[in-house]
C-alpha cells in the first residue's frame, strides 16, 4: 500500500502479497528432498528428547490439555485451522517436558514445516485429520501412562509419517511443474 499526498492522492494497492497457497508452493519447489529430510531429522532428535522428558515430568493437568488440543484437529474445518492445531498440540507437548530450549526448538519446527502439511495443494487432497488426531491422543496415553519407550516410537513414527507426506507433496508438485 502506498500512500500519496495532494490532490490526486490517497492510498493506492501497490502489490498484492503473495497468496499464503504460492508461499507454501513456492517452499515445496524450492526446498530439496535431502533438506526436507534433514529436518525430519532434527525433529526426530528435538521430539525423542522432549517426549522422554515429558513421560518424566508432566503433570496431571498436562494430560487434559494434551487431549483437549488433540482432538481440537479434528474438529478444525480448513487448513489454516488444522494447521494450527496441529502445532499447538506438539508445542504443548514439548511444553509439559518443561525444557524452554526444546520447547523452542519445536516452535522453529512447527513454523518451519506445519503450514505445508496441511497445505490444501498436498498429495491426496491434504492430510488426514482423523489419523493425526488418533496419534496426537495415543501419544498422549503414553506419556500420561509414563511409558517412555512407547511414547518415543509413536513420536518418531508421525514425525517420519509427516515427512514422507511433504516428500510426497513435493515430488508431486515438481512433477506437475515439469509438465
Amino acid at each position: 500500500v502506498e500512500t500519496r499526498r495532494g490532490r490526486s492522492g490517497g492510498t493506492f494497492v501497490v502489490t498484492q502479497p503473495e497468496p499464503e497457497t504460492d508461499i507454501m508452493r513456492d517452499w515445496f519447489l524450492s526446498t530439496s528432498i535431502s533438506e526436507i529430510r534433514d529436518i525430519g531429522d532434527e525433529h526426530s532428535a528435538i521430539a525423542a528428547a522432549t517426549i522422554r522428558l515429558a513421560c518424566e515430568r508432566a503433570e496431571a493437568r498436562d494430560f487434559d490439555r494434551l487431549q483437549e488440543l488433540a482432538r481440537a484437529l479434528i474438529l478444525a474445518e480448513t487448513p489454516e485451522t488444522r494447521a494450527s492445531a496441529d502445532s499447538r498440540f506438539h508445542i504443548e507437548l514439548a511444553v509439559s517436558a518443561q525444557s524452554p530450549r526444546l520447547a523452542n526448538a519445536e516452535i522453529r519446527l512447527q513454523e518451519e514445516t506445519v503450514r505445508q502439511l496441511w497445505a490444501p495443494f498436498s498429495v491426496a487432497e491434504g492430510y488426514d485429520p482423523e489419523r493425526a488426531t488418533a496419534e496426537h491422543l495415543e501419544l498422549v496415553r503414553a506419556v500420561a501412562q509414563d511409558h517412555p519407550e512407547r511414547a518415543q516410537k509413536l513420536t518418531l513414527e508421525h514425525i517420519r509419517r509427516n515427512i514422507f507426506h511433504l516428500i510426497d507433496t513435493k515430488l508431486v508438485l515438481g512433477y506437475a511443474q515439469s509438465r
